[in-house]
């Protein structure tokens, strides 16, 4: 049987995210690549009827996230961690 959900619309220049996944952990990175990409106020999790995780968030789409990183940004080593000249 599918679900339904009836409501009314999210005020203007923002947007109702429903996440379902398997587990907490996959719910909460797909929440933080959207957060990425949108403004958000905080998440609200909730379980599922099938033992999965639903996860409900609101973004604001008119106001960007944190700065997008390309993937050779995120796969460098950050400053400050690597060994230091006098080690080897």
């Amino acid at each position: 049987m599918k679900y339904i959900e009836t409501q009314t619309l999210p005020s203007l220049g923002t947007a109702e995210v429903r996440i379902i996944a398997h587990t907490p952990e996959a719910a909460r990175a797909v929440a933080e690549a959207l957060r990425d990409c949108f403004a958000g106020a905080e998440q609200r999790s909730y379980p599922g009827l099938d033992g999965d995780t639903r996860l409900h968030l609101t973004v604001d789409t008119a106001t960007p996230g944190a700065p997008a990183r390309t993937w050779l940004a995120t796969s460098r080593t950050p400053v400050g961690t690597g060994a230091h000249s006098d080690e080897t």
